[in-house]
């Protein structure tokens, strides 16, 4: 069967149905909203300011009056408000050469891609905008926020389309300069997903070392609700006993041949796990929630245990949270 035809990027009927009866909660105040769920755009009493227009005696109410724009035009003025806002999502997505290695029934690519394909249906109601960004070759490329099941179709059709292997590198930008560009461009309060592999994370030594990419995911998660979704594949965590073996670094190319004995591989999983628990210990610092997806597990019914786990959790805060006033 061709690589395209095992590909996430379509969703399995079945699996669409039943990532259609979960929902992502949003849980993290967005431009002016209360917490929790999204109602979508609509006219009506709210907190949020829209356009001002004229006033309309016996109609509209005097406590609206926009005073700013009535004093700028001498004719009185009053602001509609809106009730809730649409959600804006995005999410970057690392399509580095490290993320088109794989070795189980798919590469970690597709499971990325499935992963963007999932957040977006669990997160899409009527008026809501999903954008992404992609880390590609050394460049960050941008696609911009649409809502609606074409413009999702066609945003996974290009970046399934998108080279793999050692292409050319025509820039020179990483993870942690995507997630600059993202929350420096990006400033509407909403959605942040972050799907890459982390493997740029240091590990080892008494002292934790910092990851490049936590300042900037650091500031993120400040304005914004974020999720990181680190994919892995087993031989990243382990390998067998095979003997002699050609190793290559597919972000740089190099080859090394080894001789996997058994302390060698000893040393391969401490590594592995090192550098697993370095990433979780630095998106913990962040504040952000973690989900691990892997190429030789059923990715679909991970990413649904999660987000019923982050039900529960956004039910707890909704608890013992004040609601915000009117």
């Amino acid at each position: 069967m061709p690589r395209a035809d095992r590909s996430p990027l379509a969703l399995d009927p079945r699996a669409h149905q039943a990532l259609r009866r979960l929902d992502m909660r949003i849980v993290r105040r967005l431009e002016g909203l209360l917490h929790g769920e999204h109602l979508g755009l609509r006219l009506g009493p709210g907190s949020e300011p829209a356009e001002a227009r004229r006033y309309q005696p016996g109609e509209d109410d005097v406590r609206h009056m926009d005073w700013a724009v009535t004093a700028r035009t001498t004719v009185p003025h009053v602001r509609d408000l809106v009730a809730d806002r649409e959600l804006e999502s995005w999410t970057l997505l690392d399509l580095s050469p490290s993320m088109d290695f794989g070795t189980a029934e798919r590469d970690k690519r597709e499971v990325a891609i499935g992963a963007l394909a999932a957040v977006n249906v669990l997160t899409q109601r009527v008026g809501d905008r999903f954008g992404a960004y992609f880390l590609h070759r050394g460049r960050v490329r941008r696609w911009p926020a649409r809502s609606g099941k074409a413009a999702l179709t066609t945003m996974l059709a290009t970046v399934q389309a998108a080279p793999r292997g050692d292409g050319p590198v025509t820039g020179g930008a990483s993870l942690p300069d995507a997630l600059t560009d993202l929350a420096r461009a990006q400033r509407r309060r909403g959605l942040r997903v972050v799907i890459s592999d982390f493997l740029d994370t240091p590990s080892g030594g008494a002292v934790p070392l910092e990851a490049p990419w936590e300042r900037p995911l650091r500031r993120l998660s400040a304005r914004h609700q974020v999720l990181a979704i680190e994919v892995v594949d087993p031989r990243e965590l382990d390998v067998p006993d095979i003997g002699w073996v050609t190793l290559s670094d597919p972000e740089t190319g190099r080859s090394r041949e080894v001789r996997l004995s058994r302390a060698v591989r000893e040393r391969y999983r401490e590594a592995a796990l090192a550098q697993r628990t370095a990433v979780a210990a630095g998106l913990r610092r962040c504040g952000v929630p973690h989900l691990v997806l892997r190429t030789d597990r059923d990715w679909i019914v991970d990413m649904a245990r999660f987000v019923v786990e982050q039900r529960r959790t956004a039910h707890k805060l909704a608890r013992h949270t004040p609601a915000a006033p009117h």
